[in-house]
């Protein structure tokens, strides 16, 4: 091994046991994931764009299995592994690689093989409490390693959540705005196309199979969608079935018949989204903006402000931190609190950590059920600049 790498090898790895140092002096048992996983438990949860950049592969039994991009889901497994019913509440640490595919080959701040130091909460029941000793830890450990300059970049998709749910809106809306929520101009598209012409896709569908299609009546639809495609000779394409591509009919159809989304509904959506401001000062606007468009969300916008405080009591600077609402992380599994720690080295296309709230995730991965969970990750390799940059440890 060259010197250089070596001595680059040898800091990563002090860096990691002080972070690891402070995980496990706050209560997180250390544990180590396997690398190789399931390829479907990943490519059903990470999202699309995560997913582009699995490796994936088979082994010579078939089997379709990937190298994990994250320590997350793994961490989950183990949890699952060793208590299936995940009845017992349990906090992790870990320190590893995780891989991704870089287009373009990538860079130093965005290698294809880089390590993951973290930690994860699962079953804590008190969501803010947990939120802020894991944004808690993740603070004292960075500041152990020496890091001094940075700042912090909040995003909760729980207000999000709470504005749609305030919406007169059918179910399927929110939840396609939801999923929408993590590619920006198709989201602004969607909403534009329910306010102006919810029912312009029905167009495309042929008048005989639109005809026979009732939303009211979903098994008596699929029957004659399957019917429409054996008469016409059509095969399903790739892996959707008859009973997917009824369900995107039926919405298609439901929405020909729903009456638009008002334009103050959408001014509200569109208006949250854009809010950009400093952590102490966004629920402010945000409660403003509720306000003036005669909707209640201080459910979730009280316990934005309490994991706040909780915040700042454990010690974390929140005037460090800025809120932006069109905020949500790569990663689609995330449910409500995310944040990222930025380095003005940096900067925010490449943070030395991020997290945040999962509440569905054990569940995609085989609990029986919803868990709470939140936790977060540094990326060591990137620290590692970031603390030269400043004058920290190398």
């Amino acid at each position: 091994m060259p010197a250089e790498t070596a001595k680059q090898f040898e800091a990563l790895e002090a860096i990691a046991q002080t972070l690891l140092g402070v995980f496990l002096r706050a209560g997180f048992e250390g544990v180590s994931p396997a690398i190789i996983q399931p390829a479907d438990v990943f490519l059903d949860v990470v999202g699309e764009k995560l997913r582009a950049r699995t490796y994936v592969f088979s082994d010579p039994d078939g089997d379709e299995l990937c190298m994990r991009p994250d320590l997350t889901v793994p961490t989950c497994r183990l949890h699952l592994e060793r208590h299936p019913e995940a009845e017992l509440p349990a906090k992790y640490s870990y320190n590893g690689p995780a891989f991704r595919f870089q287009p373009q080959g990538g860079n130093r701040a965005h290698t294809r093989e880089f390590r993951q130091t973290g930690i994860e909460a699962f079953g804590e029941s008190n969501r803010e409490r947990a939120e802020a000793e894991i944004v808690s830890t993740v603070i004292a450990a960075l500041e152990a390693a020496g890091l001094a300059s940075y700042t912090m970049h909040f995003g909760d998709l729980g207000i999000l959540r709470a504005i749609l749910r305030a919406a007169d809106m059918p179910s399927r809306w929110r939840q396609r705005l939801m999923h929408l929520f993590w590619h920006p101009p198709a989201f602004k598209a969607e909403l534009n196309r329910l306010t102006l012409e919810p029912g312009a896709a029905s167009a495309t569908i042929p008048k005989a199979l639109r005809d026979a299609i009732d939303p009211d009546d979903p098994a008596a639809a699929e029957a004659a969608v399957a019917s429409y495609l054996e008469s016409n000779g059509i095969e399903t394409i790739g892996a959707r079935t008859v009973t997917e591509i009824t369900d995107n009919l039926l919405g298609r159809v439901a929405d020909a018949r729903s009456e638009p989304l008002s334009a103050k509904m959408a001014q509200l959506i569109a208006s949250y989204v854009a809010i950009v401001a400093p952590a102490r000062s966004s629920a402010r606007r945000i409660r403003e903006l509720a306000t003036l468009m005669g909707v209640n969300i201080e459910t979730a916008l009280g316990a934005y402000e309490w994991r706040l405080e909780l915040m700042a009591r454990s010690g974390v600077d929140v005037d460090r931190a800025e809120f932006s609402a069109d905020f949500g992380r790569a990663l689609e599994y995330y449910t409500g609190f995310v944040f990222e720690v930025i380095t003005p080295e940096l900067g925010r296309k490449s943070p030395v950590a991020g997290g945040g709230r999962y509440d569905h995730l054990l569940k995609a991965v085989g609990a029986p059920k919803d868990v709470p969970a939140v936790g977060a990750a540094v990326h060591t390799d990137r620290l590692l600049p970031a603390l030269n940059g400043n004058g920290g440890a190398s």
